[in-house]
């Protein structure tokens, strides 16, 4: 899903750039003032496995690959914010380090990647945990505690399978979201950028092309791969470290 240089025109990179500073100046002002001492590791290595899983890419029919990405993930652990900065990280590093991805593009990329993906994941999985919220049961006629949010604002507790399974959902419905963008940015490109023959100046398929292919492969192959990534890595945590989830235990 990483855009190359060459394939967005300036009107659109520029825009996505303009778009993404204002993203990029709240994140980062929202992480300094709610992001714990003890919970820098954790953003550090939720860039780092979004690096590496976006590293491995699998080939499909047709000559293209895709990849995971990691950004509803960390978004579950930390929130979209930290998600926006630890995805942003992974994708600036392969783009200057990596030829991952233009440089050109990087605003393109982290609008799809960084913003949209984290933040319609998140909300998926948000949506679909306060559905399956259970309250605490009461023992002798009082009520037992609820589990502890940071801040110490009580949270209803959260079926495992239901948390892991909303997790899952979001990587597929995150993942397929980013594509979709992706897929407009690309169709937009003949439309916005020709010659005076009217060949495209830069991506070279309409929205006719551009979308159904990328919604395509995203929906049927890259999405259960995200979406299996996110749920197993959760599963895991609820079973070894369940202070590290919303809602669990010592959060």
């Amino acid at each position: 899903m990483h855009i190359p240089d060459g394939y967005l025109g300036p009107q659109t990179y520029v825009a996505s750039y303009a778009v993404m500073v204002p993203f990029w100046a709240v994140a980062s002002r929202k992480l300094g003032r709610s992001l714990k001492a003890r919970q820098v590791p954790l953003l550090a290595m939720g860039a780092a496995f979004s690096f590496v899983i976006m590293m491995f890419n699998i080939p499909i029919p047709g000559g293209t690959t895709g990849h995971a990405v990691g950004a509803v993930l960390v978004a579950v652990l930390l929130g979209p914010w930290a998600a926006c900065v630890a995805v942003t990280t992974a994708l600036v590093v392969q783009a200057l380090m990596f030829g991952d991805g233009g440089i050109t593009a990087i605003g393109a990329n982290c609008l799809t990647m960084a913003v949209i993906m984290p933040f319609t994941g998140w909300g998926v999985y948000r949506l679909l945990c306060r559905a399956g919220a259970r309250t605490p049961p009461e023992t002798g006629g009082v009520q037992a505690p609820a589990l502890q949010r940071p801040g110490g604002v009580q949270a209803p507790a959260l079926q495992p399978r239901r948390q892991w399974l909303a997790a899952a959902i979001g990587g597929y419905v995150g993942l397929n979201a980013s594509a979709l963008v992706t897929a407009v940015l690309f169709g937009l490109q003949p439309l916005l950028a020709h010659d005076a023959a009217g060949h495209p100046l830069y991506a070279p398929y309409p929205l006719t092309v551009a979308l159904p292919v990328m919604a395509g492969e995203h929906l049927l192959v890259f999405g259960w791969v995200e979406a299996v990534i996110t749920g197993a890595v959760v599963a895991y945590l609820q079973r070894q470290a369940p202070h590290l989830l919303p809602g669990g235990e010592g959060a």
